[in-house]
């Protein structure tokens, strides 16, 4: 038997010799792929509406950034909105890393896409615990909001010229965006206050885009989130348009088809021009439109979702309505590229092409329309001449 002293050196030798074996192993191996910049690219498009929401700030790979960008130029889509943490960028009070941020932002530019970015998540320090509990990411305190000004002017003094339309928060008429607090528009709108004339200091030229609103039927005094309506004329009531620039939207079909007609106790992609239409009884008639969420799941088993074949019809003709009957709208924002991994549920059928960068049938439909592509039945045929 063995001495423990003996015991040690035995296992000590072996596990040298793995470290060693393991290092020569990384040496031999492939670098991962790089991504030097190889533009400026122009997308060319016969729809500069189309717009796409990336998933691009927890990606690790750089290479993987760039490819997701390129097929979104590919795509015909001139826009992205992309998320951009205030946790990710301030970890500590006054301590900025802009590493992640620069990276997305330089291969945008690269590919020739405009970016709309989304401010939202809140540092530890910035967020005490609350009567003993402990809060969640999107959990804003209002002594914190002249913090998250002070980010998002930091931001937009950065990126000034390259990134001029910042959202302000994501669907805070739901409580699990809103930190799972009592929603409050009113709130919201101080929030805006706090941000709108710091940011505007920062970057002349931004355009400040409220947050868009969850479509949502909850009544007033539920736990879980109020009506988008409701919600968007308490906003207004409040005096919130002062302070946006831009109205952005979430509005999704669900299982219907994008000409299915609204109504006020209905969701369905035409809910955009309720929201609209409101806005126009309380704001200035040129303010700008975004819709910067939508689209139609193929998920099998999700009730909310529709067959394959009427998702790719179904996204096309939303674009097209849009085209067509929305001169008031700026940008239709499609839900959403990729993600960097499956998350092995619905989700993962939103997507317009798979993490490994393989486009779905959706993707190629845009794509043909994009390029002014003539639809014949199913198909996508080059218009004559092309």
């Amino acid at each position: 038997m063995l001495s423990s002293r003996q015991w040690f050196r035995y296992n000590w030798l072996w596990l040298v010799r793995l470290v060693i074996v393991y290092s020569v192993l990384q040496l031999l191996s492939p670098a991962p792929p790089r991504a030097p910049l190889d533009g400026p690219h122009t997308v060319e498009t016969t729809q500069p509406h189309i717009c796409v929401h990336t998933r691009l700030i927890d990606e690790v790979f750089e290479w993987k950034i760039q490819r997701s960008l390129q097929m979104v130029r590919e795509l015909g889509a001139t826009s992205i909105v992309e998320f951009f943490p205030w946790a990710y960028a301030e970890p500590e009070r006054g301590r900025y890393d802009w590493a992640s941020f620069d990276r997305i932002i330089r291969h945008a530019g690269d590919q020739g896409l405009r970016v709309i970015a989304r401010m939202g998540l809140v540092p530890a320090w910035a967020r005490p615990d609350r009567d003993g509990q402990r809060t969640t990411l999107n959990y804003l305190p209002e002594d914190a909001y002249d913090d998250f000004a002070a980010f998002v002017a930091s931001f937009a003094r950065r990126y000034a010229g390259r990134v001029n339309h910042i959202i302000i928060w994501n669907e805070p008429n739901l409580a699990f965006e809103w930190g799972y607090q009592q929603v409050d528009p009113v709130g919201y709108v101080r929030l805006l206050r706090a941000v709108y004339g710091p940011v505007h200091d920062a970057n002349p030229d931004v355009v400040i885009l409220a947050a868009p609103l969850a479509p949502t039927l909850e009544p007033p005094g539920s736990p879980h989130g109020l009506n988008d309506l409701l919600y968007l004329e308490a906003l207004y009531r409040a005096g919130g348009a002062t302070y946006f620039d831009a109205l952005a939207i979430h509005t999704y079909g669900f299982t219907e088809p994008p000409a299915a007609p609204p109504a006020p106790d209905h969701l369905n992609f035409r809910r955009a021009e309720l929201l609209y239409a409101l806005s126009q009884r309380y704001d200035r008639p040129d303010k700008p439109v975004f819709i910067t969420e939508t689209g139609w799941n193929d998920h099998p088993r999700w009730t909310k979702a529709v067959r394959p074949s009427q998702r790719v019809a179904y996204t096309v003709d939303a674009l097209i309505w849009a085209q067509q009957r929305w001169p008031w709208l700026d940008s239709l924002c499609l839900w959403v590229l990729r993600y960097p991994a499956s998350t092995r549920s619905y989700p993962d059928n939103f997507t317009l092409i798979t993490p490994d960068f393989q486009p779905k049938a959706v993707y190629l439909a845009v794509q043909a329309y994009a390029r002014g592509w003539e639809r014949t039945e199913d198909l996508w045929l080059p218009a004559p001449g092309e």
